[in-house]
């Protein structure tokens, strides 16, 4: 498969590009520092293709001819954690690269629908789904909203693949990953998969490698059962067992 690949350089963008090109993909991205993405083992560096370029700097006519081709297209997009990269522009990097991405594969019209993976939050609710949230968790939301422009992003960016694009699009099928607290790990484990979450993201977070979130996006993409498990949806991913008792089934992936 061609996979365009956009936030490539990230922390987690670049596990999952090691992770394709481990499993044989065809990988595109579009990076501003090309550097970032050298010597992964196991890849054929032949099957990874760069455009050095800022996403949202190239003409619509460019954004067709990247996604032309291609199979499918994953975002890790995000915001750095820094004065500028939080409330610096462009605000809504992840929601216009979503928009601008659609739009270019609606253009180039394939033969088949491309696979639109998004990297989200747990902290983004799922309104499709019954995710309850106490009047805490409302009130923080809101200030998260007027004080962190980065969970407006994630949350406009969820909204627009599910009402502009929705579930019927001939073009596009799209799936948002929802990881919770990011962490580190060496090794990909065995790791859990909800349809929402368990425990709040706010007050109660869990935790999710970042190998676990590439992990499970590469997995994703190109195998049709998981595929069809969570098409249009938003899966919640975390590293450890919830070990509360809840009613949302949990779903196990291994390292294989």
């Amino acid at each position: 498969m061609t996979i365009l690949v956009v936030g490539a350089t990230g922390a987690t963008g670049r596990l999952l590009v090691r992770e394709l090109l481990q499993r044989g993909h065809t990988v595109r991205a579009i990076v501003r520092s090309p550097e970032k993405l050298t010597g992964f083992p196991g890849g054929d560096p032949e099957q990874l293709d760069l455009l050095q370029a800022s996403l949202l700097d190239l003409s619509d006519e460019e954004m067709v001819r990247q996604v032309e081709g291609c199979d499918a297209v994953a975002s890790c997009l995000g915001h750095n954690l820094s004065w500028k990269g939080v409330y610096g522009p462009p605000r809504r990097l992840v929601t216009d690269a979503a928009r601008r991405l659609c739009e270019a594969i609606r253009a180039s019209a394939p033969a088949q629908p491309v696979k639109y993976v998004l990297m989200n939050s747990a902290g983004v609710r799922n309104r499709d789904l019954d995710e309850p949230a106490t009047a805490g968790e409302r009130i923080a939301t809101g200030l998260l909203r007027l004080l962190l422009p980065p969970h407006v992003d994630n949350e406009q960016a969820a909204d627009y693949l599910r009402t502009r694009v929705g579930r019927d699009d001939p073009h596009i099928e799209w799936v948002a990953v929802r990881p919770d607290g990011l962490i580190d790990e060496e090794r990909v484990t065995d790791y859990h998969i909800h349809p929402s979450p368990p425990r709040s993201a706010l007050f109660d977070p869990g935790k999710t490698s970042r190998l676990h979130v590439a992990h499970f996006m590469a997995a994703l993409i190109p195998d049709p059962a998981p595929w069809i498990r969570w098409a249009g949806q938003r899966p919640v991913l975390y590293t450890t067992a919830i070990e509360q008792a809840c009613t949302i089934p949990a779903f196990s992936i291994g390292p294989n």
